[in-house]
């Protein structure tokens, strides 16, 4: 019986310098050039993605965006993309506004992704988010609420204190066309709020790719409420020991911890290739 299985990035295959181990890399390879189905789902873009597996030969299509793209990069094909409606995207934005936050805006027009911000209203958090990112090229200054909503809109990223954000997350999380998750992030202190179309979640990717693939079984590795979903659908999912409790609850097992190989070393034992 043919099984996909499919890992979150940070806090599950990541470790905290936003990297996959040498062992990782080395015993993944190994399982992959074997023919074992392998594949990621991240909030994460593609570029950023990329640069955090450098090294590692992953030949699937992978999910970004928690679900809201699904892109094959060997091919540079696009195979799902979900973006907002206009209407969806100024409702968002006018919530988060009345609410005083600041959001980053990723789009993208006919030739490239980019992703937005209001120039002079970002909060300390997002500031943060944009010095480690300064020489991305998808970097899009803007100056007005019309520049940040131009062109495609997929994902709202919200980055600051808790009270704040869960003010605007009580109200989008109860309107069914929004996905809206609330979590702390995995590298700082900060809180996010990701704000996704409704059909945007990793759970529908990774059952768009079970599939397109021919798969027949799911397993699924995670660590937080981004991975919720995707639990929700997968045949077994494994929850790393630095995982939320409440998703070790959910998890059918929970396995070592991310700085230790968890999901590495459960795969070299039980992936069966």
């Amino acid at each position: 019986m043919k099984t996909l299985f499919v890992s979150d990035l940070d806090g599950t295959l990541l470790t905290r310098h936003e990297c996959v181990s040498a062992y990782s890399t080395e015993h993944l390879n190994r399982l992959i050039e074997k023919g074992m189905p392998f594949t990621y789902a991240t909030a994460r873009s593609v570029g950023s993605a990329l640069r955090a597996l450098r090294g590692l030969n992953v030949r699937l299509p992978a999910v970004f965006y928690n679900g809201g793209l699904i892109y094959d990069i060997g091919r540079k094909e696009t195979l799902r993309f979900i973006v907002f409606a206009e209407d969806q995207k100024r409702y968002v934005l006018s919530v988060l506004e009345e609410h005083g936050i600041s959001p980053v805006v990723f789009g993208a027009d006919n030739s490239r992704e980019r992703f937005a911000w209001h120039v002079g209203k970002e909060s300390v958090g997002v500031k943060r988010y944009l010095e480690r990112r300064k020489d991305d090229p998808r970097m899009a200054p803007a100056y007005s609420a019309e520049e940040l909503l131009r062109d495609y809109v997929f994902y709202f990223k919200c980055i600051g204190p808790r009270d704040q954000l869960e003010s605007a997350w009580n109200i989008l999380k109860m309107d069914e066309r929004f996905i809206c998750i609330f979590h702390q992030e995995t590298y700082q202190n900060d809180f996010w709020m990701e704000i996704s179309p409704r059909e945007a979640t990793k759970a529908n990717a990774v059952r768009f790719l079970k599939e397109r693939l021919g798969c027949e079984r799911l397993v699924c590795f995670g660590d937080s409420a981004n991975d919720s979903d995707m639990f929700d659908v997968c045949d077994e999912k494994y929850a790393v020991q630095n995982a939320d409790d409440w998703l070790k609850a959910k998890a059918t097992s929970v396995i070592g911890y991310c700085e230790e190989d968890g999901v590495a070393k459960w795969l070299d034992e039980h992936a069966g290739v």
